[in-house]
């Protein structure tokens, strides 16, 4: 019995070892060789044809190029929630080893702070971004012939507004306007997508569109509409105008206050980080430094640059370590500010 029982604690012995040496070789596999053969999922938490999932098929060949070992790709949309379906999933469902990345929307980022008793099951601190390609102005659009024609007409007649979801930044800022300033927005959800909600403006579905952004792919599709005189520019959306419209005027000039102005500073600092590159939680910081410098890489490309030239996508990239920083900030915001802010968008929806 005694040789046996000491048998069977060398057998213990010997394989708790090798576990423990396997576990030691898996913390000591380079970087190349985790990623060398390997597929990377990157879930991109928006419909197929938008700018997130643009700026993702067009970084996809220059990240693979960047990091070592130089993986494949699959791309898979995962939309829903105003982007809480891909960033809940990026958080809480896949494996935390670098092999999977998505790129979420920014609104989703922020929506912890903003709902603490939401659908969004994560803490944004915890992830590793790794980078946004590009900043973001979001814009009014009136469809024409309208009354409305400066921000102040906002205040004078009622406009109907798409959005795809109550929690997407279309819906959240025309129903914070109404209540900061007397707007009279109506919004219309339920849009399959962005991109849905907006053509709805075209279709004549609705009077108007705010859009949470000004990039390329945007302007490429109102661009006909405004030269035709079918769509107007009334309002920028931001702290920085984009001078592709002149006439249109800041939403910001509106903020009067120090109440209004801290909270538009909670409000606009997601357009920092349009279009967030995200790895999971708790991903090996080795193979987060490769993912950030590939994505570092990548931005500067002048072949990269020249094909999201062609995609019409604008690039005035951001680092991971800035939104890391940036994010630190939004989640120190005064509760006075976000009570005001949930205070806002509830009563102005009623």
């Amino acid at each position: 019995m005694t040789v046996l029982a000491s048998g069977r604690v060398l057998l213990f012995v010997t394989a708790s070892l090798g576990m423990v040496l396997a576990a030691a070789s898996a913390n000591a596999q380079s970087v190349e060789d985790f990623y060398s053969g390997k597929r990377i999922r990157f879930i991109v938490g928006s419909n197929p044809g938008g700018a997130y999932d643009a700026f993702a098929r067009v970084m996809v060949p220059y990240l693979r190029k960047y990091i070592p070992g130089h993986p494949t790709f699959v791309i898979e949309n995962r939309r829903g929630g105003g982007g809480l379906y891909a960033s809940n999933h990026l958080y809480n469902a896949v494996p935390k080893d670098g092999s999977v990345i998505g790129l979420v929307e920014r609104g989703s980022v922020v929506d912890p702070v903003f709902n603490a008793n939401g659908n969004s099951f994560f803490d944004s601190r915890k992830f590793n971004w790794l980078g946004s390609p590009s900043q973001e102005v979001g814009l009014g659009l009136v469809r024409q012939p309208s009354p409305i024609k400066t921000m102040a007409d906002f205040r004078k007649y009622g406009l109907i507004v798409s959005s795809s979801t109550r929690s997407s930044l279309s819906s959240i800022y025309p129903r914070l306007f109404n209540g900061m300033f007397g707007t009279r927005f109506k919004v219309v959800e339920g849009y399959k997508s962005a991109t849905e909600a907006l053509i709805a403006l075209d279709r004549g579905e609705v009077e108007g569109h705010i859009a949470p952004a000004s990039s390329g792919v945007l302007r490429a599709q109102i661009s006909p509409w405004i030269e035709s005189g079918r769509a107007k520019v009334v309002m920028q959306i931001g702290f920085k105008k984009d001078p592709a419209y002149p006439d249109a005027e800041m939403i910001t000039d509106f903020a009067e206050t120090a109440e209004d102005k801290a909270l538009f500073r909670l409000m606009f600092a997601q357009l920092a980080m349009a279009y967030p590159l995200v790895a999971p939680p708790e991903v090996p910081g080795d193979r987060v430094e490769a993912l950030r410098k590939a994505f570092d890489s990548t931005v500067i490309d002048p072949d990269f640059l020249a094909a999201a030239g062609k995609w019409k996508l604008q690039v005035n990239p951001v680092s991971g370590v800035q939104i890391h920083e940036l994010l630190d900030r939004i989640y120190e915001t005064p509760s006075d500010v976000i009570d005001r802010y949930r205070q806002l968008t509830a009563d102005s929806a009623k």
